[in-house]
């Protein structure tokens, strides 16, 4: 419970340079952690994870010399990993959909999108890629691909390039590139 808002306490607003979207936590025993994709260390990785984990050392991109299921790190250094639902029965994905939180989550995907200031928006996953209409300014970066789990990694999420293009855009509107 005292991690649903983990995402904002560790990526403030005014720190956000980019946004990773995701659906819901994860849902097995000890797997959510208030952020996007991310399990604590020493809990198993999810095949989602796994197949971001391939991407990224897969690409000519600054990364961490070890591997860390748990993403703090980027969120520390302005990744916001946001789940559009926060919270999540365990055992039951999508459990608590559509009960008010994607209400919240787009006002949050809205007010970034309406700012001047240039991120960079990952959108992974049709469900993801629905969220496209609350980015308004064309100063932003909007990243769009298949979803990283096994079903359809391999039909768009490997290969794309997200994070040297993530860095690429960052570095272009003088900012810090990420540290995979």
């Amino acid at each position: 419970m005292d991690e649903i808002f983990a995402c904002f306490s560790l990526t403030p607003y005014s720190s956000v340079k980019a946004v990773i979207v995701g659906q819901d936590p994860y849902h097995e025993e000890n797997q959510a952690m208030g952020l996007s994709f991310s399990v604590r260390e020493g809990v198993p990785e999810p095949p989602s994870l796994k197949n971001i984990k391939e991407e990224i050392y897969s690409e000519d991109v600054e990364k961490a010399p070890e591997w860390s299921s748990d993403l703090s790190r980027w969120a520390r250094q302005g990744v916001l990993l946001l789940n559009s639902t926060l919270t999540v029965i365990e055992h039951r994905a999508a459990s608590h959909a559509n009960r008010g939180w994607e209400i919240f989550t787009d006002n949050v995907l809205s007010a970034l999108g309406k700012s001047d200031d240039p991120r960079v928006f990952m959108l992974w996953g049709s469900y993801a890629r629905s969220k496209k209409t609350l980015i308004e300014k064309k100063c932003h970066l909007i990243l769009e691909s298949a979803h990283p789990s096994p079903l359809s990694a391999y039909r768009g999420f490997f290969g794309n390039g997200h994070f040297r293009k993530c860095n690429e855009f960052l570095k272009s509107v003088g900012k810090e590139p990420i540290y995979w």
